[in-house]
């Protein structure tokens, strides 16, 4: 078999290709792809030659991680039929010297069911972004974790941050945000300019936005024991000053990548409406055009996500 995908050769060297795809084991799926997600974290990273050392990590590569589409072959003991629509979390699955450390932006993916998740067809685009709702759901539910009661950036990790926590019950959070371009959209929340917060006492405050320098900043707002998550990704180093936090007895957290509890639980919460996901996606492209797709996404700061629409691709 072969199929039509986003081949990364380099730093911003990306266009479409046709490549072979490995042949199905015992409890494979074959997913034909209706739509994937572009990343404006790691994939970004890699299309821009920014991306620090990483396991798996090299070129030629097909990038993406955030696959819907329908099941159209599926082995007995795989659990699924042909018909089912899924969420795909990338695919490891090209032949020849393509890496497929990411590899869902491809019309087809060969998977294991394991890795997979059930979605209603109805989702849609929407469904290319459950690993993203899944990764802020992954944030929230640290050990023993406050829920935030301030957010930085109010790009769509943010929302969904602020979403789930609104979901949970808790009270709404505040969102920074610095660009006004990116202040609407808000459901339930507040997003404002932190240039006009004076609050010093928020006893959770997690850092969707990945910018560097901003710690010694964050300290200063938190209340005495007050936690900072980070969930976003870092390129530089992550520094503070030690007296201000000292004083505040301040607490620092990782947030990283979601884990299948994570997937069966935000799942869950999309369909029983608690959760939504609309208005999420900003942009949307034929696959055909993923080089100008690649660039928007990146370079447009008003593109909170960019889809890959996959429909007339072999």
């Amino acid at each position: 078999m072969r199929t039509t995908a986003v081949i990364l050769s380099g730093p911003r060297d990306l266009g479409l290709g046709t490549l072979g795809l490995n042949a199905p084991a015992v409890g494979d799926l074959v997913v034909e792809v209706s739509h994937s997600g572009i990343s404006t974290g790691t994939e970004k990273l890699f299309w821009t030659g920014t991306m620090p050392p990483f396991p798996g990590m090299g070129y030629p590569l097909v990038p993406g991680y955030e696959s819907f589409g329908e099941v159209v072959e599926a082995a007995p003991e795989s659990g699924f039929r042909v018909g089912e629509h899924v969420f795909v979390p990338g695919a490891n699955c090209f032949e020849g010297n393509v890496r497929g450390l990411f590899g869902g932006a491809s019309r087809h993916l060969v998977t294991p069911a394991a890795r997979v998740a059930r979605m209603d067809r109805s989702m849609g685009a929407e469904g290319a972004l459950l690993a993203l709702a899944a990764t802020a759901r992954h944030a929230l539910a640290g050990f023993n974790t406050a829920l935030p009661d301030l957010i930085i950036g109010h790009g769509t990790l943010g929302r969904l941050l602020a979403r789930l926590t609104i979901a949970a019950g808790a009270p709404a959070p505040t969102v920074w945000e610095v660009n006004p371009a990116r202040r609407e959209g808000a459901v339930g929340y507040d997003v404002i300019d932190p240039e006009t917060d004076t609050r010093r006492d928020y006893k959770a405050i997690y850092d969707a936005s990945g910018a560097k320098g901003l710690l010694d900043q964050l300290v200063m707002r938190l209340a005495r024991g007050g936690e900072i998550v980070l969930a976003g990704f870092y390129t530089e180093p992550v520094a503070f000053a030690f007296p201000p936090a000292f004083m505040k007895e301040a607490r620092f957290r990782i947030a990283a990548e979601w884990n299948a509890d994570d997937l069966t639980a935000t799942r869950a919460l999309i369909e029983s409406g608690a959760l939504s996901l609309s208005g999420l996606i900003t942009h949307t492209r034929p696959a055909a055009d993923a080089t100008g797709a690649y660039r928007e996404a990146f370079e447009d700061a008003t593109c909170l996500k960019m889809i890959l629409d996959w429909s007339g691709h072999a």
